[in-house]
């Protein structure tokens, strides 16, 4: 009656070598390893198709909204932001195309809420954000320690040489404090969001191609 972890057969292990020799690290791939690396191996070395909860498409739409905000306004000869109906626009496209993902009441539900997050985002930040930036920058090639790396950053933000790194979240802010917490007793590898922001750090700072400061 003693509980056993699940464990993967010996005879997989030339499987498994064959893989890892051609993976690369992101901070996803490190999170779910830390979580559970039964759960590693089926969906980031085998890639069992998985399907995709409301709130993770909800998250990717509130990210496309903001995503298309910026892109555009680098698209501007005048570098100036579209009004806020435009964003929202870009975030209703993204749910309505992602319909399938949804019930009836929680869509209509989720809706409501980006409409009120983006405004509220939007005329919070309106006159003070960096149009300085770089979005949803792929940063490949990186090894450090011997470890190949890689991430797509979702903005980065530019003062001369020195970098901001923004990632977007739209969960629960109560449930995220705890993430951004640095290690300590209960949690030796630190929070998922914490070990992000110093993963990327690492990952910029190491980008041969660029001499940047995050």
């Amino acid at each position: 009656f003693t509980a056993q972890a699940p464990e993967i057969e010996k005879v997989e292990e030339d499987f498994i070598t064959n893989l890892l020799s051609k993976f690369v690290m992101n901070v996803t791939a490190l999170n779910s390893y830390l979580d559970c690396p039964l759960g590693f191996y089926y969906k980031n070395l085998i890639r069992i198709p998985a399907g995709k909860s409301e709130s993770l498409v909800f998250g990717s739409a509130i990210h496309y909204g903001v995503e298309q905000l910026f892109k555009k306004m680098q698209d501007r000869k005048e570098e100036k932001f579209a009004p806020v109906e435009e964003m929202i626009a870009d975030f209703n496209w993204y749910m309505k195309r992602h319909r399938e993902n949804f019930t009836k009441e929680a869509f209509d539900r989720r809706m409501e809420y980006g409409d009120e997050v983006l405004r509220n985002y939007y005329n919070k930040y309106i006159n003070s954000w960096n149009k300085v930036v770089a979005v949803e920058r792929n940063i490949r090639g990186v090894v450090v320690n011997g470890v190949p790396i890689k991430g797509k950053l979702d903005k980065l933000e530019f003062d001369g040489k020195n970098v901001n790194v923004v990632d977007y979240k739209s969960g629960d802010i109560d449930k995220a404090m705890p993430k951004l917490k640095p290690p300590h007793e209960k949690d030796p590898n630190g929070g998922d969001y914490w070990r992000q922001a110093v993963f990327y750090k690492i990952l910029v700072d190491n980008y041969g191609q660029k001499d940047w400061t995050v």
